[in-house]
């Protein structure tokens, strides 16, 4: 096939695009390129055909993947016209909505005018970025959250795909009490059992003992007999505070000279008695 005929059928294909772009709408499959003289259309009506499109980058991956494009790999020079086409379609009904659409499209004037210039090295001897690879990468990303987006909308949602089902309980019903085992009572026993356990306090109390009362208690039973043994005056059972405040009291009345001890020789037995106080 001679380079003419490709050349035509690119062209070909190319006016073809750009009539699909000016269709206003079908009528019984054929298309429509003008309105109607006749026809009533409410005011701003023509701007629905924009809701089609969520922006400029949705626009121009729609015509990249119409056309089957590579992503990769943009044939800027078609995109740019194509799109530079719509465009014109949007200015003439509404400008102000189609700002962001004039700014794509000196984007994409700008990257083909760019491919057009001579490719330099740079200073390490790599060769520049291709001028294309940021929108690509634009690209990319939009397409992966408008995928994301699109599952995430067919995912069931209330009102939309189901209904809520709402069912009336009368408050008159019974109430229903819980199952109690009789392992669960023990257990709950046990529980308050080892937690009484680790509450409990243990109080000690101090014994008040007096030395005065043992030197009475001593007085008392050395009055009743002549001689007393040291180990007789002791009462073990009572304990060892005992026993120690009843020897200090024996101290403290041989000190003050109200009762005496003797020892007849070493090792002999300790006896006490009254002190003699003459009549």
């Amino acid at each position: 096939m001679s380079e003419a005929l490709v050349g035509a059928h690119v062209e070909e294909d190319e006016q073809s695009q750009q009539l699909e772009l000016k269709v206003f709408a079908r009528l019984y499959g054929e298309p429509v390129l003008h309105v109607p003289q006749d026809l009533y259309i409410p005011p701003d009506a023509l701007e629905v055909f924009l809701e089609s499109f969520e922006g400029p980058l949705d626009l121009l991956l729609y015509l990249i993947r119409r056309q089957s494009f590579n992503i990769l790999d943009i044939p800027m020079a078609t995109v740019t016209r194509q799109y530079l086409a719509y465009v014109e379609e949007i200015r003439e009904r509404n400008l102000d909505l189609a700002g962001e659409y004039l700014l794509m499209a000196a984007m994409l004037i700008d990257i083909k005018s760019r491919m057009l210039l001579p490719v330099r090295r740079s200073d390490t001897g790599e060769e520049a970025e291709d001028p294309r690879a940021e929108l690509t990468r634009r690209l990319l990303e939009y397409e992966r959250m408008k995928l994301a987006a699109q599952q995430i909308d067919d995912l069931p949602l209330v009102g939309r795909d189901f209904q809520q089902v709402q069912v009336m309980i009368e408050q008159t019903i019974e109430a229903r009490l819980p199952q109690v085992d009789p392992i669960d009572l023990r257990n709950a026993w046990h529980d308050i059992l080892q937690r009484t356990r680790m509450l409990q306090h243990h109080r000690i109390a101090r014994e008040e003992l007096s030395v005065r009362e043992h030197m009475t208690i001593v007085l008392r039973r050395l009055r009743d007999q002549r001689f007393a043994e040291f180990s007789e005056l002791f009462e073990p059972a009572q304990g060892v505070p005992v026993a120690v405040v009843t020897f200090l009291a024996l101290l403290e009345l041989a000190r003050e000279a109200l009762i005496e001890i003797t020892q007849a020789e070493a090792f002999a037995p300790i006896y006490l008695r009254l002190a003699y106080q003459p009549v």
